[in-house]
């Protein structure tokens, strides 16, 4: 690969640290130290403000606004007008004045700065001292971090001294609506209410056109007692302290903050009174005490997700910031929440959800938190109606779900994407048959699942088509590779279709069999007909994959034909290549951005043979630039099954340090959330060997040779089992839970109370 890592942030297994402040790295660095809890998230910025680069950005899962213009290409198929995850309320919005100056980093002159993320407890710090234009010398530490299980409270803490003198300290903390949505270079809030109520002093702002609204109040808590004032200007309130500050007192400042949500139309005053409400709850514990709750919360996430690693200290700290961060964006907490392409750490792509939810992300948590994992589904059911709406669209039948959506409708613009992408449709089909090999959730399959089934296989059969020699397949489409536009047979389109089909029909004999009644409602629900089942097999008899007598498969109709470009050549300075090449030199080679091939190989991995996926995998791989995150993780998950250590390890490096190490040098627009959920699956599919599409979880553990033993937990038909490979040897542990079968290197065990050892295979 011609990308390099950017090695900044300290070493450590279970902190991410910055000593010393590059200014020229702040908005990256305001990603890799964002919070969230699923339900908001903010990015790393500093709350006293920063005059140089920053990306001031507070989200909140669901909360969008409609782009100001409309799209100027106005065919049918081809989104009018876009929506995106909106830049939202400022609630650690802060102004520090010391002896008449304002902070700020990007000018003073500071020492001593130290800035720590704490995995074990998501406690996000940050200190440093200030030398001042009268010679004073003053020291700051802040604190920030959300609550995990009370999601709509986030709490701040600010702290200064000094041993010079005495110091004049002016402090503004507030909530502010008028943070500036950078990649729309606009304020998309208006301001409905303020006021203090009791200690609450509290702000409601509503965006422009969808009409959501959201109650910020915050109570403040200070070790001396003081009294402060209210402050209010356009879209902001807030409340100041003066402060003498000298060497014989510290000043300390607590902020309790509820951030309540309306998705959906909400009379003011009633939100106001729950916001209210709400606070007045939240003020009735100790800051100490909600942060001892914090990590108590993070403690029992790590004794069941976490990943050791023993003589790797690199991607022991970087698997550790996956799964953290994986936590952070996504735990089911809501069905109406779905997963960001950049979670909620920037506004990149949106803040949209992509196809590869379904396929990268669900894995995740499939064996961590299943309830978690019907909750992504049951997202893409509350927006089947959109979905239906947008295949009408594309002049299809059934339902088509979107290439980038908050809210079910298509958010994308750019038709190669919205008009020839199906990966979401036929990533929603193998979500649900991935989920229920692993949950035999019947009621879900016999409900909400074949419902979405067959409107995906509605939209599936009229958008594709038979050529004149009989072959069923995609015209004019863009696989997952997108640097392959409006091709022919494109192989994962056909592939992911096929199964679609097959698994629809299959389900469909099952209910007859199990449950006929059923079959009778969905014929009058939804119109289901047996003359449609018969196309549909008939689409799955006569689908095309055009493969070579060496077992290679064509990604799409012409592909062996195109020019080849070396991609050990291009500069590192070119990437991201969207920003340094033209839009159409891109197109013009047999350059992959992520696999196609390899990734429909992957996610039906038992179909194909050792042979195919080894043939495949050497004619794909030296053609893949990896410009999309996920696909470092794919090309490493089968090399490992290959035997291919040294690339399984290198791939693995890229994608648990994608964005601590900058790779793409994007990292400042917000995390890669499938990278981080990829890099999860490196270590659980790829060096562990986990399979999980087929009747039997199967297990072929390896190891790289650099490392002395890792260790991973998976939760398995309701048991809890924790894997250890070393070089010699294979031990699995059921921790708790009743006892399971699997299958190891091809051996069928019955986990139950005792450990099963094995020597390693190689």
């Amino acid at each position: 690969m011609a990308k390099v890592a950017d090695l900044y942030y300290q070493l450590d297994p279970w902190k991410i640290v910055e000593k010393g402040f590059d200014k020229s790295r702040n908005e990256v660095s305001e990603a890799i130290f964002a919070l969230g809890n699923e339900y908001m998230g903010i990015r790393g910025y500093f709350e006293e403000g920063f005059s140089g680069n920053s990306l001031l950005g507070s989200y909140f899962n669901g909360i969008y606004e409609n782009s100001p213009e409309e799209n100027r290409v106005q065919y049918k198929g081809i989104v009018k007008r876009s929506h995106f995850m909106v830049n939202a309320v400022d609630w650690l919005k802060t102004e520090i004045i010391i002896d008449g100056q304002r902070l700020d980093l990007n000018h003073d002159n500071i020492s001593e700065y130290y800035r720590e993320l704490d995995l074990r407890s998501g406690l996000l710090t940050r200190s440093f001292q200030i030398n001042t234009k009268t010679n004073k010398e003053v020291f700051f530490k802040f604190e920030r971090f959300l609550d995990m299980e009370q999601a709509q409270w986030g709490y701040q803490k600010i702290s200064a001294y000094t041993k010079s003198g005495t110091v004049d300290l002016e402090l503004i903390l507030g909530a502010d609506f008028n943070s500036e949505h950078v990649s729309q270079g606009q304020n998309f809030w208006q301001e409905v209410k303020k006021d203090t109520v009791g200690e609450t002093t509290g702000i409601i702002g509503e965006t422009l056109t969808t009409k959501q609204k959201i109650f910020s109040g915050f109570c403040l808590k200070n070790n001396q007692s003081l009294s402060s004032e209210v402050v209010t200007r356009d879209k902001f309130i807030g409340r100041k302290f003066n402060v003498k500050l000298d060497s014989d007192n510290y000043f300390e400042v607590e902020k309790y903050v509820t951030n309540i949500v309306s998705k959906t139309p909400v009379a003011t005053e009633k939100l106001w009174q729950e916001g209210i409400h709400d606070s007045q709850i939240q003020q009735q514990f100790s800051y100490e005490q909600i942060k001892s709750n914090q990590k108590i919360y993070w403690e029992k996430i790590w004794e069941k997700y976490d990943i050791t690693i023993n003589g790797d200290e690199l991607n022991q700290q970087g698997i550790r910031f996956c799964i953290f961060q994986l936590q952070q964006t996504y735990h089911g907490q809501n069905p109406t929440n779905n997963i960001g392409a950049k979670g909620l750490t920037g506004e990149s792509y949106g803040g949209l959800a992509f196809w590869d939810t379904e396929t990268c992300c669900l894995p995740f948590y499939l064996l961590n938190n299943l309830a978690a994992a019907k909750n992504l589904l049951e997202f893409r059911y509350e927006t089947l109606s959109e979905a239906r709406l947008r295949a009408r669209e594309l002049d299809c039948e059934g339902a088509c779900y979107p290439i980038a959506t908050l809210n079910g409708h298509e958010a994308s613009d750019l038709w190669q994407h919205a008009s020839l992408q199906f990966q979401p449709s036929t990533g929603v089909a193998y979500g649900i048959f991935h989920y229920m090999n692993l949950s035999q959730d019947i009621e879900f399959l016999y409900g909400h699942g074949i419902e979405m089934l067959i409107e995906i296989c509605r939209f599936l059969a009229s958008r594709g088509d038979f050529s004149p020699t009989g072959e069923f397949g995609f015209f004019g489409v863009m696989g997952p590779d997108e640097f392959q536009m409006m091709v022919n047979h494109n192989g994962y389109t056909n592939y992911m279709a096929k199964k679609t089909f097959e698994y629809t029909l299959q389900t469909l004999k099952e209910i007859i069999r199990t449950n006929p009644a059923r079959i009778g409602e969905l014929t009058s629900e939804l119109l289901l007909t047996q003359e449609e089942q018969i196309l549909w097999k008939k689409c799955a008899d006569k689908t095309l994959m055009l493969v070579r007598e060496d077992g290679v498969i064509e990604q799409h109709d012409g592909f062996f034909k195109l020019p080849h470009l070396d991609i050990q050549k291009i500069p590192i300075t070119d990437f991201p290549l969207y920003h340094h090449w033209s839009y159409d030199r891109i197109y013009r080679n047999d350059m992959i951005k992520q696999p196609d091939v390899l990734m429909f190989q992957f996610l039906y991995n038992q179909d194909f043979s050792f042979e195919s996926k080894k043939v495949n995998y050497e004619f794909y791989e030296p053609k893949t630039i990896h410009e999309s995150s996920l696909s470092p993780s794919i090309h490493s998950i089968l090399a490992a099954e290959l035997g291919k250590n040294n690339d399984a390890y290198d791939f693995f490096g890229f994608a648990t340090r994608m964005d601590l190490d900058n790779y793409n040098r994007n990292t400042r627009e917000g995390l890669h959330t499938t990278s981080i959920a990829a890099a999860w699956m490196n270590i659980v599919y790829g060096f562990g060997g986990v399979r999980t599409d087929g009747p039997i979880l199967l297990l072929n553990p390896t190891i790289p040779a650099v490392w002395q033993d890792y260790e991973f937990k998976i939760t398995y038909k309701n048991a809890l089992i924790a894997v250890k490979v070393t070089q010699e040897k294979v031990s699995l542990t059921k921790v708790t839970g009743p006892d399971v079968k699997i299958k190891l290197y091809d051996n069928t065990v019955t986990l139950d109370d005792k450990v099963y050892e094995v020597e390693r295979v190689s």
